[in-house]
């Protein structure tokens, strides 16, 4: 009782200093909308979600594998392989010789998202086998495949791969400038892709399911003490394949974003390192959605920042704004990872006696 009461008084902070953080960003962007001018902040919120729904889609893809005991650092892997069967699922029906319903564009980049976040979750089955099955060490099996996914995109690349076409904004901004505030708010809120509000959804739905349901409380007790749960009759090794999966799945969501809506093109190792932030950022949201959500929003805003600052007139050296999203990964880690209690058994392969 006393466990499920500091849990909950744990979530409850977590919700509201996520609020918090979305108030003092919401009055950050209006202060800097009198100096800067709408147009200018409206560009920089709007690549800030860009850059937040890969690390968020990944914080989740962490969060389902932690609370499941293993430990994934995979996650870049996941991302990388997934962006590049999406993106050339799309090069190939954009082709000749297709029949002509794949080729019809809406159906055509379905299939492409769909085959990206499928292979996203074979690579987290591989994870599964690997730790579950073989017991291999957690980490060195997530090395393992953000190597095979690093070199097999390397290898298979194919130079000047063109498609015809990327996922469009799924509702537009029914206002124009005549509307003034209400078109820069709309310019915000609609013009984005399907994954995009599908993230939002995905992140509500499994804070629900996390917290609400016999799933989530299944998984969290077979992070914190798989054994307590085997004897209450759950199938340990079979959730965390499951698990594995659906982890592997919000990965791959999050790297068919980058070649499906957000860049349109795939480019070798193009990730740049948004899994290993992505699991900065689960820490940082001491793995719970919300919180995790929130910690994506500050890194979006961070890489956001890299083609932004000049706007604002600020003369930064490049290779120092480059540099500021792992900069701050650096200082979350630093600041949060002896803080942050992960799940009892993250990390600890399960043997049933």
């Amino acid at each position: 009782m006393l466990s499920n009461m500091t849990t909950t008084a744990s979530n409850n902070r977590t919700i509201l200093t996520t609020a918090i953080g979305a108030v003092l960003a919401v009055a950050a962007a209006f202060a800097a909308a009198s100096f800067a001018g709408p147009a200018t902040v409206v560009a920089v919120i709007n690549a800030s979600i860009r850059g937040t729904v890969p690390i968020a889609l990944g914080a989740m893809s962490g969060i389902f594998s932690e609370r499941s005991a293993i430990v994934n650092i995979g996650i870049e892997g996941m991302m990388l392989i997934a962006a590049y069967v999406g993106f050339m699922l799309n090069v190939f029906l954009s082709g000749p010789n297709i029949p002509a319903f794949l080729q019809y564009e809406p159906v055509r980049l379905m299939v492409a998202l769909a085959g990206g976040v499928f292979v996203g979750g074979l690579m987290g089955l591989l994870h599964a086998l690997l730790s579950v099955r073989f017991k291999v060490d957690q980490i060195i099996s997530g090395t393992v495949i953000n190597t095979l996914a690093l070199g097999l995109t390397g290898y298979l690349y194919l130079a000047g791969a063109t498609t015809s076409g990327r996922l469009p904004p799924l509702i537009a901004n029914p206002f124009d400038e005549s509307a003034g505030v209400a078109y820069w708010i709309g310019e915000i809120i609609f013009n984005k892709g399907i994954i995009t509000y599908l993230t939002v959804i995905l992140i509500i739905a499994i804070t629900i399911a996390l917290f609400r349901t016999a799933w989530g409380l299944r998984t969290r007790a077979i992070g914190e003490h798989p054994r307590a749960a085997d004897t209450l009759g759950v199938n340990v090794y079979r959730l965390q394949y499951f698990n594995l999966f659906i982890s592997g799945c919000m990965a791959g969501l999050g790297g068919v974003f980058l070649t499906l809506e957000a860049v349109g093109s795939f480019e070798r190792g193009m990730t740049s390192g948004r899994g290993f932030i992505a699991l900065a950022v689960m820490i940082f949201g001491k793995w719970h959605p919300l919180g995790a959500a929130a910690g994506a929003l500050l890194f979006g805003f961070a890489t956001a920042l890299q083609g932004q600052l000049q706007f604002f007139g600020i003369n930064i050296p490049h290779q120092f704004i480059g540099m500021l999203p792992y900069l701050l990964t650096v200082i979350v880690l630093a600041g949060f990872v002896g803080r942050a209690r992960p799940p009892a058994h993250d990390g600890v392969p399960y043997e049933v006696e």
